[in-house]
């Protein structure tokens, strides 16, 4: 497994590499993500795709939008931050029913 947390241009990394990992995660990192227009470059996907064989994994700032949106764009693997009230992160509360929303992702997901 390959972080592509601050990698601008993840499939141009894996082409230097000399066998590719098993699953790539981009990551968008936790200053981000409290930065307007900065998401997960879901575009990446396809490309990564065209080239390898490769299960691709969201992470950083995941809420149920952007799950959808992560699975949509053909991620595998979705990573889901939750977070404490007053915490400047995205993600889900802490403080809500996380079985009902974890139902929820997957219901959304499957």
């Amino acid at each position: 497994m390959i972080d592509m947390l601050g990698v601008h241009d993840p499939l141009a990394t894996l082409m230097r590499m000399h066998s590719p990992p098993d699953v790539v995660v981009l990551h968008r990192g936790r200053d981000e993500e409290g930065t307007r227009g900065k998401v997960i470059q879901y575009r990446h996907v396809n490309r990564i795709r065209s080239k390898f064989d490769v299960i691709i994994s969201a992470a950083g700032g995941v809420d149920l939008k952007e799950a959808r949106s992560a699975i949509f764009n053909g991620a595998g693997i979705v990573v889901v931050n939750l977070v404490r009230a007053g915490d400047p992160w995205e993600g889900i509360s802490a403080e809500e029913d996380i079985p009902a929303i974890s139902k929820t992702f997957l219901d959304t997901i499957s």
